[in-house]
């Protein structure tokens, strides 16, 4: 579903990314983990199309980037710590707006499965700017979602949620991993990463230094596993 040979991302003379290779099969969770700096989001920022890599092969759903973006941003859900929402629209607004910009038919029926999904149906007539950092977060999920997209891409989403709303995002998650979804999810919380993911990725110095299954994982931890990567 995802394949990255060798990708390289330069900005001026700072090279971020030096060569990686990624591999996701369709209906993994991959954790993408590493300290700040890393390159995290740059590396999540080009699979979504919104930068352009400076060397390397990228096919996200069969599709090459950068030259096929239109195509892979069709089959693309993503979330970020910024809800990118219009908080003068109320819920189901918000949700007719994009559906309409991805051309669904009967958008209806979709914004009501959406909303249910995300536990907002109660909610669907308030304005966002009145809803909580959690539940702007929940309707960010069912943003990316409402094409149903074949990919999806999570950046620090649980930046700025307390523990309730971490706990609601949790099983958001887990519905749209059960859903039999692609997800890449960066995280700086290894105790979510674990209960969620079904892979762990740990990127340092640019490159992958290390990837575990959950299986993989029986002996140790996955605190332990990412410190001896970082380490190595």
């Amino acid at each position: 579903m995802i394949e990255v040979k060798k990708l390289v991302k330069r900005f001026g003379m700072k090279t971020v990314l030096r060569g990686v290779d990624f591999d996701v099969q369709p209906g993994e969770f991959v954790a993408l983990l590493g300290p700040n700096g890393a390159g995290k989001t740059t590396f999540l920022r080009i699979l979504a199309s919104l930068s352009r890599p400076s060397l390397g092969e990228i096919r996200v759903a069969g599709y090459r980037l950068p030259s096929e973006a239109a195509a892979v941003r069709a089959r693309l859900g993503v979330v970020s710590h910024l809800p990118l929402l219009y908080g003068d629209l109320t819920a189901e607004e918000n949700l007719r707006f994009f559906a309409r910009m991805y051309g669904i038919t009967n958008y209806e029926l979709r914004i009501t499965e959406v909303l249910e999904m995300v536990g907002l149906s109660a909610r669907r007539h308030d304005l966002v700017r009145t809803f909580s950092r959690g539940m702007q977060q929940r309707l960010a999920i069912g943003r990316a979602v409402l094409h149903d997209p074949d990919v999806m891409l999570f950046d620090e989403p649980y930046t700025g949620l307390d523990q309730d709303a971490s706990s609601m995002l949790d099983d958001v998650l887990r519905s749209v991993a059960a859903q039999g979804r692609t997800v890449v999810m960066t995280s700086h919380d290894l105790v979510r990463a674990e209960d969620l993911a079904t892979r762990f990725d740990i990127l340092s110095r640019g490159v992958i230094a290390a990837s575990v299954t959950r299986k993989g994982l029986s002996r140790s931890n996955l605190l332990s596993f990412y410190k001896q990567a970082l380490a190595n």
